[in-house]
C-alpha cells in the first residue's frame, strides 16, 4: 500500500555568473555526480533528481514553481557549490510550498594542499556561500533541515534519508482521507480536537461515516471469501484449537473475517488511509473489529481507537516514513506499570495492535471482551521484540498541535503473561519512568501513542520541522526542570 519509489527530490545547486561559463560548468558536472553518488548509495529510498545549476532569480523562481506543481517532487536538496548571492532566492523560497533540506557540503572531502590555487577556491565555495544562503533563510524565517558533511558519508546520506521519508509522509498527509466510524469515546477529552484545523495545517480530512456503512459492507461478504480469508490466518498464524474448523469459537474467527473484509471494502472504496472506531457505537456489528485492525495496520492503513483521529494520521504519517525498514510501527496504549527500582511500561491496547512489531508468530486467539457489550472477538497475541523504540503522540493545544515523543528500550516481559490475551509490549522509558511520564504529563501527551522500532525521534523532528508544529523530545538527556521551562518558553512563543 506504501510505494515510497513514486516520490522524487530534486536536487538544486545555486551559483552565480561572476566565475565565468567554464566554472559553472564544472559546478553543473558536480552537482550531477553529487545526485547520481547519492541515488547509487542504497541509503536514500526516494530518487534524488538532478536539476541544472541555478543563477539568478527568474531561474531559482521558475524551478521552485515547477516544483510546486510536480506531484512526484516532495522536495528540494539546496546546495551552493560558489557563492550564490542569497538576495537571488527571496522570491523563490517564497513561492515554494515543498519541503527543503539545506545540504552544507562541498565536492572534494580535502584540501588539495600542494595544488590548491584560486581557480579551485572560487569554484569550491560551500563554506561561505551556504552561510550566505542560510542567513536568507533564517531571515525570511523558512522551516529546512540543514545538514553538514561530505556527501559521500554514510552518516550524511541518512540523514538525508530520514529527511526524505518525513517528507514522504507529509505529502502522503495532503489530501488524504481519515474515516471516523462513530465518534469518540464519550467525555474523553484529548481524542477530541479541531478537525478543520488539522486540515488546514496538516493536510488531511477527518469525516465521520455511520457504522451502518460498514456493516452494509460486511453483510455483502460471500462465505467464500470468507474461508479463503481464514486459509490466510492458518497460513500465517498459529490459530487457537477452538478457532479452528470444529470448534466452539469457530463462528466467531468467521464473523471477524467477515468484518475484515467490509472494513477493507469501505476503506478501499473510500480511498482511505486511515480510520478509527469506538467500542461504544458498534450496533449491527457482532464484535469490535480486532483482527481486521491488526491486520489494516501491518498493510499501512493508520488506525486510533474510541474516535482517536490524530493518532490514527500520526500512525499512517509514521507507517510511511518506515516502509521498507525493519522493527514495525503500530497504534499503541500505555496501559499499566510495574514500578520498582528499574520500573516499567506495559503498553498494550483491547485488541488493536499491529503484527508488524510481533516477535515470532503471532497466535491467533479467541476470548472474552469486557467492553462492548459483544461478541468475543479474534485477535493477534504476541510479544513485541526487545530493542530500542519511540512512543510518540499528537495533541491539540488550542492553538497548535504538538508532537511529543519519548525514546524507550523494549525488554523482555518478566513472566509469560498467559492470562493477558493481547498483544504487548514491556518498555524503560527513557531517561526513567518517572522522568518521562512527568513530562509527558506536564506537556500533555495523550494515552495513545505512535509506536515504533523501525524509527528513531530524529525522523519525528524532520516530521514536525516541515509541518511547522511544535516538537517535544523526552530521552537520555531530559530532566524534568528542564523540560517545564522549556514548555513554558514554548507557551511564549506560541502565543506571541
Amino acid at each position: 500500500m506504501i510505494e515510497l519509489t513514486k516520490y522524487e527530490v530534486w536536487f538544486v545547486t545555486g551559483s552565480q555568473h561572476l566565475y565565468g561559463e567554464h566554472t559553472l560548468k564544472q559546478v553543473d558536472r558536480d552537482s550531477e555526480a553529487i545526485a547520481d553518488g547519492l541515488n547509487h548509495s542504497g541509503n536514500i529510498p526516494i530518487k534524488i533528481v538532478f536539476k541544472p545549476v541555478v543563477t539568478t532569480p527568474d531561474a531559482i523562481t521558475k524551478i521552485c514553481r515547477e516544483a510546486n506543481n510536480s506531484p512526484e517532487c516532495i522536495g528540494l536538496i539546496l546546495w551552493m557549490h560558489t557563492f550564490s548571492p542569497a538576495k537571488m532566492w527571496i522570491a523563490g523560497l517564497n513561492v515554494l510550498l515543498k519541503p527543503f533540506l539545506h545540504l552544507h557540503t562541498q565536492f572534494n572531502s580535502e584540501i588539495p594542499w600542494n595544488t590548491i590555487d584560486m581557480d579551485f577556491m572560487n569554484l569550491n565555495q560551500s563554506a561561505h556561500g551556504d552561510r550566505e544562503f542560510g542567513y536568507i533563510c533564517t531571515r525570511l524565517g523558512k522551516r529546512r533541515k540543514v545538514v553538514v558533511g561530505h556527501w559521500r558519508d554514510e552518516t550524511v546520506q541518512s540523514k538525508i534519508a530520514i529527511w526524505s521519508r518525513a517528507a514522504a509522509a507529509w505529502t502522503d498527509a495532503q489530501g488524504a482521507k481519515f474515516a471516523r466510524l462513530g465518534d469518540n469515546m464519550r467525555s474523553v477529552a484529548v481524542t477530541e480536537g479541531d478537525k478543520v484545523d488539522a486540515e488546514s495545517r496538516l493536510g488531511y480530512s477527518v469525516n465521520g461515516h455511520g457504522v451502518g456503512d460498514l456493516v452494509r459492507l460486511v453483510d455483502q461478504v460471500s462465505d467464500s471469501e470468507v474461508e479463503k480469508l481464514i486459509g490466510d490466518y492458518e497460513n500465517r498464524y498459529d490459530v487457537a484449537a477452538n478457532a479452528r474448523k470444529g470448534g466452539d469459537k469457530y463462528q466467531n474467527l468467521r464473523d471477524g473475517a467477515r468484518i475484515e473484509l467490509g472494513l477493507r471494502a469501505f476503506l478501499n472504496d473510500g480511498g482511505f488511509k486511515g480510520f478509527t472506531d469506538t467500542f461504544e457505537d458498534l450496533y449491527g456489528l457482532k464484535q469490535l473489529p480486532g483482527i481486521s485492525v491488526q491486520r489494516l495496520m501491518a498493510d499501512g492503513y493508520g488506525f486510533g481507537a474510541e474516535g482517536d483521529w490524530k493518532t490514527a494520521a500520526l500512525v499512517r504519517a509514521m507507517k510511511v516514513m518506515s516502509a521498507g525498514l525493519d522493527g514495525g510501527t503500530s497504534f499503541m496504549e500505555d496501559y499499566t506499570y510495574h514500578l520498582n527500582s528499574r520500573s516499567q511500561v506495559l503498553g498494550a491496547h483491547m485488541l488493536e495492535i499491529c503484527e508488524s512489531i510481533a516477535e515470532g508468530k503471532p497466535k491467533l486467539e479467541i476470548h472474552p471482551l469486557s467492553i462492548g457489550g459483544r461478541e468475543d472477538p479474534p485477535r493477534l497475541v504476541f510479544n513485541v521484540a526487545p530493542g530500542p523504540a519511540i512512543a510518540c503522540t499528537m495533541v491539540d493545544m488550542g492553538n497548535r498541535f504538538r508532537l511529543i515523543v519519548n525514546a524507550v528500550d523494549v525488554i523482555p516481559p518478566k513472566k509469560p503473561l498467559p492470562k493477558l490475551p493481547v498483544a504487548r509490549a514491556v518498555w524503560i522509558p527513557k531517561p526513567d519512568l518517572e522522568t518521562a511520564a512527568a513530562s509527558w504529563i506536564y506537556a500533555g501527551g495523550a494515552h495513545h501513542t505512535g509506536f515504533s522500532k523501525a524509527l528513531t525521534s530524529e525522523y519525528m523532528e524532520d516530521f514536525a520541522e516541515i509541518a511547522g508544529i511544535e516538537f517535544l523530545l523526552i530521552d537520555d538527556t531530559t530532566r524534568v526542570s528542564e523540560f517545564k521551562k522549556e514548555l513554558r518558553w514554548n507557551e511564549m512563543y506560541y502565543s506571541s
